[in-house]
């Protein structure tokens, strides 16, 4: 079988990573394009992976007929016209989180797919590909705790001192719908899919005065009740002073398991004057990079053998409108119905 021939878009912090494993550790794929506007980025392509077309336009590889698929790594406010521009050009698609920052996009591009139902969309949600998390679905689903009723979990990055959230933040969506979404679609999955019924969520601004220009916070906690009463409770930073830290916790009636409760780098601990403690992971890719890796394998074999990703459009369709719907209970300062 040939092998699946990737277009990646996008090779920044993430992209490059994206990038890597494509190239290097994906079976059935080949990393055969890169596109990126900026110079330095599509000469660091061209230095590491051999035998790459690179492209500074995006329509420019969609116009190359060898290319199966394209990897969007791009800004949240380009994912929905680039993915319904590579479904016209009969491109597979697969695009980092979140869908779009804009419930009509969403909309046009789950009509898009239906118009090219033979081509495949995958919307990046990782932590279904973490080990972990895997585990306590499964684990969940067996009926380990019993009936799961709250979820309780958090997307914490480490504060990073030069303002890279600062001049982040007019494009990501704000920190509900660039971090929570993450939990929004992890809870959803956790619980079964239960329709949700109200959102209400509070934040602060502790350390990034310049996010209140665009009207962004850096710590925030959201609820989500859904129909049938069960709940998830979701509490999002960009201040963490040890390292990115995500956890959850599913509390069910015959129990409760947890995920990452120690962000934990390693299996090393020091003992001194100080007591105990350990290295925590830095950033998100080093918490995940072993599910990033799984997800991309996931698409390829999605591709070459037809087995479901287990992710849909509906499902980043309702990560995003939740993630929207908790930042306008804290920009309203109430509760949203959905």
């Amino acid at each position: 079988m040939n092998p699946v021939r990737v277009g990646i878009v996008g090779l920044g912090r993430l992209g490059r990573r994206h990038a890597e494993n494509l190239a290097w550790h994906v079976p059935g794929a080949k990393l055969a394009a890169a596109c990126s506007p900026v110079r330095e980025e599509r000469e660091w392509a061209a230095s590491g992976v051999p035998e790459l077309a690179l492209y500074a336009d995006y329509d420019e590889l969609l116009a190359d007929a060898s290319i199966d698929a394209v990897w969007l790594v791009t800004p949240t406010s380009l994912h929905a016209r680039q993915i319904i521009a590579a479904l016209r050009a009969g491109k597979h698609v697969f695009c980092e989180k979140p869908l779009s920052l804009d419930l009509a996009e969403c909309d046009a591009v789950i009509e898009a797919h239906a118009r090219h139902p033979h081509l495949q969309v995958m919307i990046g949600f990782v932590r279904r590909f973490d080990a972990s998390y895997r585990d306590a679905f499964d684990g969940i689903a067996k009926g380990v705790i019993g009936r799961p009723f709250m979820v309780r979990s958090q997307t914490c990055d480490k504060n990073d001192p030069d303002g890279f959230f600062v001049r982040f933040a007019p494009t990501s969506g704000g920190l509900f719908l660039d971090c929570s979404v993450h939990d929004i679609d992890l809870a959803r999955w956790l619980l079964g899919n239960p329709r949700p019924k109200r959102v209400v969520a509070s934040g602060t601004i502790a350390i990034h005065e310049g996010l209140r220009e665009c009207g962004d916070i850096d710590n925030g906690v959201g609820t989500i009740e859904f129909d049938d009463g069960r709940l998830a409770v979701l509490y999002a930073s960009r201040t963490m002073a040890h390292g990115h830290d995500t956890q959850t916790e599913v509390i069910g009636t015959a129990g409760a398991l947890s995920v990452g409760r120690n962000p934990r780098a390693n299996r090393v601990e020091i003992a001194d004057a100080q007591g105990m403690r350990n290295t925590c992971t830095p950033t998100f890719f080093e918490r995940f990079e072993d599910a990033f890796l799984r997800e991309a394998q996931a698409f390829v074999v999605s591709l070459t053998h037809g087995t479901p990703t287990g992710l849909t459009l509906d499902d980043a369709r309702e990560a995003t409108r939740i993630g929207i719907a908790m930042r306008e209970a804290y920009e309203r300062g109430r509760a949203v119905e959905l």
